[in-house]
C-alpha cells in the first residue's frame, strides 16, 4: 500500500481519465458503427482489454468507411 502514497497523482489521474474517455468514445462508435472491420464482438473486447492501445486501434483499423 506504500506504493499508492508514493505515486503522483496531479500527473496520473488526468491520464487515467484521458484514457477512459477515449475507451468510452471507442465504444459509443463501435456500437453505433453499422459495419466494422471484423466482428463487432472482437473490437469490443479488444477495446475494453487492450487499453488504451485497443481505442486507438478501433480508430484506425476497425472502422469501416462508407
Amino acid at each position: 500500500m506504500e506504493i499508492l502514497q508514493e505515486i503522483n497523482w496531479q500527473l496520473v489521474a488526468p491520464i487515467i481519465v484521458l484514457q477512459v474517455i477515449l475507451m468510452v468514445a471507442a465504444l459509443v462508435s463501435c456500437l453505433r458503427q453499422e459495419e466494422t472491420n471484423g466482428p463487432k464482438w472482437m473490437w469490443v473486447l479488444i477495446i475494453l482489454f487492450v487499453n488504451l492501445l485497443g481505442a486507438i486501434l478501433y480508430f484506425i483499423l476497425g472502422r469501416k468507411n462508407g
